[in-house]
């Protein structure tokens, strides 16, 4: 992972520094609350339902083990034992008082950590897939080119304060895992015919009130030109985007309005009077960044799985269900990725509690080279696991509450805290997922439904993804009573957006309506390959709307 300089670290003490004296400002009634609302934003401050809420940036979803520790003992002083990991790879406390913020942002730099950008108009964190530089499938570590995106946007003097929030995504793999088309600006890392590094540029995706799928707008763009073609996008964008109402503010709303072809010319417009400047990537700026990158010292191994890994496979059931769940191929003969996950019965996706974060430290640093990473779908990863340490490791996680083997299944639910902590939620959405957890809690029955994404937002913004889930589920607001649309057959790559199968359900009824879902999906399959997402393409949505509102007339009780 990326080690601060010197200016790294002069910049987070800083603006430790100058928080901490805006707040004094603010408590002392000296700054209005207009005035502190874009000081506290641009600090990833919150005002939520309950408290405010701090959001602290994992850039591109990398924790050392020490960070992770440091985490664990602000959720313990300044809130109460518990974080919640967001789908942007961040981690929010919803419970610290404003007093407190600037001492806790002071404990995050201890450790080069910070909440800089993780909210307000601006470049918000970078993300990636969390199985970068271990991937087996992968063509480039992203993570430099994450860490160049962060040096090169953070406290930009143009884009400190766009139409509406920026995000970025880069994926290095060959499978898309960092959901790079519904992003502001997706990159993937691509090579030329003569084995020349640049990039596939997306632009113009994003979820929320307006879902849409990106454009492509460049099939290659080569390294060098990288921060110049994004400068030039956000100029386009800073221009023309719209500042009078913020739900046409975003820039796929300019990029439609536009027009593609129109929008593509402006940049291009724009960068060819900036692309040989300054902005550069030079070879030696990107040697520098993977220089300060730590890099683990792997072992030799010989390809082929273990010995003693093969045998606990033989040996036990559970392990072996867990193994194929849980564990991920990784680029080095002898080692493995390992998901952790944080979707236990019982438990809101997503939550950790300190003790669990003292505990992922340790394991990080017992069986790994210290270092985790965060998944946008809100689990954990050890990145760099033996594959003989398995069987040790296994047991470790189940006693930890890690090892629940649903990775790709129905109940490894993201969601996002909904109506209990969000001040912007219209429903609840922590309940649903609970509901559904205790519907299907029966590994065996999960495993013939098959791979399937459900994902939960509590309002239009759809912090939960719900639009790219195989079903999705988004809580609205009908007269001051919680309601839930589900909508199906949506998918992350390649992306496509899922379709509303009918009027809006109560709570209650959302458990059965997902399982009326699933046994129209099951009937209608082929055979096991075929997957949700190929069924509903096929068929389209009426064999499923029929069954969710054929019970005792619900669509026209609903509509």
């Amino acid at each position: 992972m990326y080690q601060y300089d010197h200016v790294d670290q002069r910049i987070v003490d800083e603006r430790v520094a100058q928080f901490r004296e805006q707040t004094r400002r603010f408590l002392a009634g000296l700054l209005s609350e207009d005035d502190f609302r874009p000081l506290r934003l641009q600090n990833g401050l919150y005002i939520q339902r309950h408290a405010p809420m701090l959001r602290v940036a994992i850039p591109y979803g990398v924790l050392s083990s020490r960070q992770l520790r440091q985490l664990a003992h602000i959720s313990r002083r300044y809130d109460k034992s518990v974080g919640h990991f967001s789908t942007r790879q961040n981690i929010q406390f919803n419970w610290p008082s404003l007093e407190s913020v600037p001492d806790i942002l002071a404990d995050l730099a201890q450790v080069q950590m910070h909440a800089i950008q993780t909210s307000g108009n601006c470049v918000r964190n970078t993300t990636t897939d969390h199985f970068a530089g271990v991937a087996d499938d992968e063509l480039e570590d992203p993570r430099i080119y994450c860490e160049l995106i962060r040096q090169w946007s953070t406290f930009h003097p143009e884009f400190a304060f766009l139409p509406r929030k920026f995000k970025i995504a880069v994926n290095g793999a060959l499978e898309d895992r960092a959901a790079t088309w519904v992003h502001d600006i997706g990159l993937h890392v691509v090579r030329d015919s003569s084995n020349q590094l640049g990039f596939r540029v997306i632009v113009g995706g994003g979820l929320g009130r307006t879902p849409m799928v990106g454009v492509l707008v460049r099939d290659f763009l080569p390294e060098v030109h990288l921060l110049t073609y994004l400068e030039a996008i956000l100029r386009v964008y800073n221009r023309y985007g719209r500042r009078d109402n913020k739900h046409k503010a975003r820039i796929k709303i300019l990029v439609k309005a536009m027009t593609p072809e129109r929008f593509i010319q402006e940049v291009e417009e724009e960068w060819a009077r900036i692309k040989d400047g300054p902005g550069a990537v030079l070879p030696e700026e990107v040697e520098r960044i993977r220089g300060r990158m730590q890099y683990p010292a792997y072992q030799a191994h010989s390809p082929g799985r273990p010995a003693v890994l093969q045998e606990a496979l033989d040996a036990s059931h559970a392990f072996a269900r867990w193994h194929a769940r849980n564990v991920q191929a990784h680029k080095r003969d002898g080692y493995a990725s390992v998901v952790l996950s944080l979707k236990a019965h019982g438990h809101a996706p997503g939550d950790i509690t300190a003790e669990q974060m003292d505990l992922v430290a340790s394991l990080a640093d017992e069986f790994g080279f210290g270092e985790i990473r965060v998944s946008h779908e809100q689990n954990l990863v050890l990145p760099d696991i033996l594959q003989a340490d398995l069987p040790r490791l296994y047991p470790l996680l189940r006693e930890g509450g890690f090892a629940t083997p649903n990775v790709g299944l129905l109940t490894n639910m993201i969601a996002c805290p909904g109506g209990d902590f969000c001040s912007l939620a219209n429903a609840r959405s922590i309940p649903v997922a609970q509901a559904i957890q205790d519907r299907f809690d029966d590994l065996d029955r999960l495993e013939s439904i098959g791979a399937l994404d459900l994902n939960i937002s509590g309002c239009m913004n759809s912090c939960g993804h719900h639009h790219v889930g195989h079903i999705g589920i988004l809580g609205v607001d009908k007269h001051g009573r919680e309601f839930y649309q589900i909508t199906i057959g949506g998918r992350q790559a390649p992306a496509r957006l899922g379709k509303v199968i009918g009027p809006s359900l109560e709570q209650e009824d959302v458990p059965d309506a997902v399982e009326a879902i699933i046994e129209v999906y099951l009937g209608l399959r082929r055979d096991e390959e075929d997957t949700f997402s190929e069924v509903v393409e096929r068929v389209g949505i009426e064999p499923f709307r029929s069954r969710v509102y054929a019970s005792e007339g619900r669509e026209a009780l609903y509509a």
